[in-house]
């Protein structure tokens, strides 16, 4: 399809999107003109008589309410804020260099420039119209116009016709200038077919009414205002479904359109750039799941996680040799230079990340502060480790399992000690280890099934847990963080981790009854802090964003963590700590697979096998032969945090 061909298309499907607003309309005034007939006819003497005057009134009431409604849906629909996109805006004065590359690059494809650019936390660009009244007056001209050299009238209609270029902020650090380009191209050639009147008028149409069906869903209303708003709805809905199949058709013919004409800018450079891409999100999806992900859930938030998606995808290079040739890229000007500062975008782009991923604060505060790269061990890992393993012993001790005696007390003559009294001296290993490997005659945890007691926060708490579950990610099982230290899959890719277990599984019968007790007590704590803790979408800022705020994180990374993958989190971190402890390891960072296990420098490779097999079977045997490996004690008691 070509480029004239792909427009032709677009702009008949945008005419059949207007058709089906100009029927609505039609039918809309259909009462109202037969009541001028009734009413002309009345008034020249040939519709004469009691039922002709009946029908008059009926006629004219039905129309001045179907004009109402009518009148009433129209104004919803223009005025109803479309949804925008969460982005960083990026004003010429910060980036000139990149304002000149899609300039000069719209200049080569003949089409108008966009009216600003923005950066998004995703590995994705678009055109995005951001001209409806609700979100603002236009850019400023001496800040976020690009539109060209002209007189200030030409100016001022193009900034506020042309849409706003929004680009993934991983591709400005992870591509080169000449690769950002071509893949620019085919989204800037955009704004052609966007300029196409009919095009634009069909585009506002379709998102008035898309903004209109939800906001008619609010239900914070009065009944009798809610019932007005279900009736406003429901019409909405009823032109978009019939838009539907025309406004998609109308978007491919203007992609079409767009990709056609780019073909002829830097065409053997997009093959390459494109592969950039694939490879750009495999990393920033890495990076944002097993490194941000576990650092938001410590209340703090990595402050350059551009900078670190090419730290992963270096890695990832150097791990993986069908990756080798894109180290040599490296050594050319990296897109990020276009920026002024791209640390302080880096920044509000990782902070806009943590928000919409993780439903954190709209800025920083005392629970809520940035951690740099090389504080991420100190601040983030030991943190975590020592946190997760002080709330594994709090769980132990509620369920009354004895801790161990301390081996260095001197044995002083006498009765024998009361064994249900705590004579250790602190935490250890080994009452972990002990307690989830069964031995016959021995009581386990089940017989303190009311531990925690009836608690109703507690109840909706974990009830949150299990919906919020079900609702965004079904009953696929994912690893926990701490589990993947030095696990891969079965493909040798560190990507392909075999799932600890599901929702499901909770209702077959457990391999370790031990580790099953436990684990459920311990989803129960979290599930009483999570409870406890201040909703993280408190701390917003004065000015509402043009999203749900309500619904934050938007784009949440993973599921809730089962009772099964906690243990298995709290267990790994219990074995971290006395590692640390006692012979001196260290917490580290991978840039693919998080938080790790260093010792003598060298990255734990072989833990979480071991601790599964602790966990799901009560096999103690592997993990107490890697201790005694590496000369770990696990009667020797641990800091906790």
């Amino acid at each position: 399809m070509g480029v004239e061909a792909g427009a032709q298309v677009a702009r008949a499907r945008a005419l059949a999107v207007l058709r089906i607003r100009s029927r609505a309309l039609a039918i809309a005034l259909l009462p109202a003109a037969a009541a001028v007939i009734l009413l002309a006819g009345g008034s020249t003497g040939h519709f004469v008589g009691p039922g002709w005057s009946v029908a008059r009134v009926v006629v004219s009431v039905l129309a001045l309410v179907v004009l109402l409604a009518a009148g009433v849906v129209a104004l919803v629909v223009a005025r109803a804020r479309p949804a925008v996109s969460p982005t960083v805006a990026i004003a010429e004065a910060a980036a000139p260099d990149l304002y000149r590359l899609v300039r000069d690059l719209a200049d080569r494809l003949d089409v108008p420039a966009p009216s600003a650019i923005a950066l998004t936390p995703d590995c994705d660009s678009w055109l995005e119209d951001r001209t409806h009244p609700a979100h603002g007056p236009p850019a400023p001209r001496s800040a976020d116009e690009i539109a060209g050299a002209g007189s200030g009238r030409h100016l001022h209609r193009r900034t506020a016709t042309a849409p706003v270029l929004v680009i993934g902020s991983p591709f400005l650090w992870w591509m080169r200038v000449g690769e950002l380009r071509a893949v620019l191209a085919p989204v800037v050639a955009g704004t052609g077919p966007s300029a196409q009147p009919d095009i634009a008028a069909a585009r506002r149409f379709v998102r008035g009414l898309d903004a209109a069906v939800a906001a008619s869903a609010d239900r914070g209303r009065c009944p009798g205002l809610r019932l007005a708003c279900a009736g406003i709805g429901w019409v909405a809905r009823l032109m978009l479904r019939g838009c539907q199949v025309h406004a998609s058709e109308m978007e491919r013919g203007v992609a079409a359109a767009a990709a056609e004409r780019a073909q002829a800018v830097d065409y053997g450079l997009r093959i390459v750039a494109q592969e950039q891409v694939g490879l750009a999100y495999a990393g920033w999806d890495r990076l944002l799941t097993r490194v941000a992900l576990p650092a938001w859930r410590m209340g703090r938030w990595p402050s350059r996680l551009d900078a670190g998606v090419v730290a992963a995808l270096t890695e990832l290079s150097r791990r993986d040799r069908l990756a080798e040739g894109f180290a040599s890229r490296l050594g050319e000007r990296p897109a990020c230079d276009l920026l002024e500062e791209p640390g302080a975008i880096d920044e509000a782009t990782s902070l806009l990340a943590a928000r919409l991923f993780h439903g954190g604060p709209a800025e920083s505060g005392p629970d809520w502060s940035p951690v740099d790269w090389q504080e991420y061990p100190d601040e983030v890992v030991d943190r975590k480790w020592r946190t997760d393993a002080a709330r594994l012993h709090r769980v132990l001790d509620t369920l009354g399992v004895r801790r161990a005696p301390d081996p260095s007390a001197p044995h002083s003559a006498g009765p024998a000690p009361d064994p249900t009294i705590h004579a250790s001296v602190g935490p250890t290993l080994a009452r972990v280890l002990d307690h989830l490997t069964p031995a016959d005659g021995v009581e386990t945890a089940a017989e303190h099934p009311d531990a925690y007691g009836d608690d109703p926060a507690l109840t909706r708490a974990t009830e949150d847990r299990g919906r919020e579950h079900d609702e965004n990610f079904g009953h696929e099982g994912t690893t926990g963080h701490l589990g993947h230290l030095g696990h891969e899959g079965p493909s040798g890719h560190p990507g392909h981790e075999a799932p600890v277990g599901h929702p499901g599984d909770e209702d077959t019968p457990a391999a370790n009854p031990r580790s099953a007790t436990l684990a459920t007590h311990l989803g129960v704590e979290v599930a009483r802090e999570e409870a406890a803790a201040t909703p993280p979408a408190a701390g917003q800022k004065a000015d509402t964003p043009p999203w749900d705020d309500g619904a934050l994180p938007l784009f949440p990374l993973q599921p809730p963590r089962t009772d099964r993958e906690l243990l298995t989190d709290h267990v790994t971190a219990m074995v971290c700590c006395a590692a640390m402890d006692t012979v001196g390891a260290t917490p580290g960072l991978d840039w693919l697979d998080g938080p790790t296990l260093l010792v003598d420098g060298v990255r734990v490779a072989d833990l979480a096998p071991r601790v599964l097999s602790l966990v799901e079977d009560g096999d103690a045997a592997p993990l107490r032969a890697w201790l005694v490996e590496l000369g770990i004690r696990p009667e020797k008691p641990v800091r906790l945090g």
